[in-house]
């Protein structure tokens, strides 16, 4: 049987509007792709604590989480993820990538154009329907 992760990822708005997106490293599992940046919720830990704590353990940057965006489940070949997208915004600080290869801030409606996680498509497209 696979093993399913929970995992958080915060959807990081900024004030022209744009959403933080993280390229992932070649080293990381699912390399290459984009997502929204968080990490594992750890044992006895809400998933706003968790994803908080997880941008400043991979970014650097302190956050407010907001509100709960999606919670979707997706298989991988060798695991299952549990992902749960919450609306965050940066309360202090400039997010610099220690895990990812690269950050960027793009529109809502340009989202598209990146090649997305498969596990990260759902909020992806919540996203975009929004017109916050």
């Amino acid at each position: 049987m696979k093993k399913t992760v929970k995992v958080v990822a915060a959807v990081i708005k900024n004030d022209q509007d744009e959403i933080l997106c993280a390229l992932r490293s070649p080293e990381m599992s699912i390399p290459n792709m984009w997502e929204f940046p968080g990490g594992k919720v750890e044992a006895n830990e809400d998933i706003y604590t968790a994803v908080e704590r997880e941008i400043e353990e991979e970014l650097g940057c302190k956050i407010k989480s907001n509100e709960l965006l999606n919670e979707n489940t997706h298989e991988y070949d060798t695991f299952i993820i549990n992902l749960i997208a919450i609306k965050a915004t940066i309360v202090e600080g400039i997010p610099v990538p220690s895990e990812h290869s690269k950050l960027l801030w793009l529109k809502r409606d340009n989202l598209d154009s990146l090649k997305w996680a498969p596990a990260d498509i759902p909020a992806v497209e919540e996203v975009r329907k929004e017109k916050v």
